[in-house]
């Protein structure tokens, strides 16, 4: 069996998590509809949006998740939350020392949960 390499985020408008997503990774997705998004990401992972209203079949909340995005070092951890915050993004979790690393946690329009981290070194 392969890894999997496909996340996909149920949304209430693909058109403004397209525009939120774009401006958090910097890039345009590499397919767009009304219903549906994808964007590639460097990791070779895609990321998709499609409308939840679309969904079959029809989706229910199973339990919370997150998309996290791990990063270099804390650093890098302080800079992402300063330019998140800047753009008015909800921060859920402000900057935190956790046992697996520095992080914090941000939503996206939908109230998905965000995290960067920087891992902790043995």
């Amino acid at each position: 069996m392969s890894d999997p390499n496909f996340l996909i985020l149920y949304v209430r408008s693909p058109i403004e998590s397209v525009a939120f997503y774009s401006g958090l990774l910097g890039k345009q997705p590499a397919e767009a509809s009304p219903t549906f998004a994808m964007f590639p990401l460097d990791s070779g992972v895609m990321l998709g949006l499609w409308a939840a209203h679309t969904v079959q079949p029809t989706a229910t909340a199973a339990g919370g998740t997150e998309v996290a995005f791990a990063v270099d070092d804390n650093d890098a951890v302080r800079t992402l939350h300063a330019a998140w915050s800047a753009r008015g993004i909800p921060i859920a979790q402000p900057l935190t020392e956790m046992d697996f690393g520095y992080t914090f946690v941000a939503l996206d329009p939908d109230g998905h949960r965000l995290r960067v981290f920087a891992p902790s070194t043995p």
